[in-house]
């Protein structure tokens, strides 16, 4: 036997051609990656996509075709799009966690702003004699419930 065969021609248990079209992405050492995309495309579809892109975009093609067979026997009901919608809904859950320390912040901003502008208050009332009542211009309350703040 030949050990320079590609894992192609190795897994269909035939010569390798000097020509093949996949043993440059399908090399001898990894034999797993030609049976995933086999076992989905079948060795003939796989060498037609193959020739039918252009030979610089071949090595992604090749790569392309094995995430999607690896993903589709993984999990033969999703494939590669339960990994797409698993990867959006972390990115849509971070956005959301995102949201809340950004309202977070504003609210601590806004509080450390009116703390502010209450002590200038005070100063300007205490050196004329007179108190502003709490509730009145200068004072900010404000409480945030992590709980309440939900972004759907």
């Amino acid at each position: 036997m030949n050990s320079k065969r590609c894992a192609g021609c190795k897994y269909l248990r035939r010569r390798c051609p000097s020509n093949c079209i996949l043993s440059p992405h399908f090399p001898p050492n990894d034999p797993q990656r030609f049976a995933c995309v086999h076992k989905i495309y079948g060795a003939s579809n796989v060498a037609k996509m193959l020739q039918q892109v252009p030979v610089q975009q071949r090595a992604e093609a090749a790569n392309a075709m094995y995430y999607e067979a690896y993903c589709r026997i993984k999990d033969p009901v999703y494939g590669c799009v339960g990994t797409v919608a698993l990867l959006q809904q972390q990115i849509f859950d971070a956005e959301c966690q995102l949201a809340k320390i950004q309202a977070e912040i504003a609210v601590l901003n806004g509080h450390r702003e009116a703390t502010h502008q209450n002590q200038q208050v005070k100063v300007a009332t205490s050196s004329a004699n007179f108190t502003l009542e709490s509730g009145g211009e200068g004072t900010f309350s404000s409480t945030y419930d992590p709980s309440i703040c939900q972004f759907y």
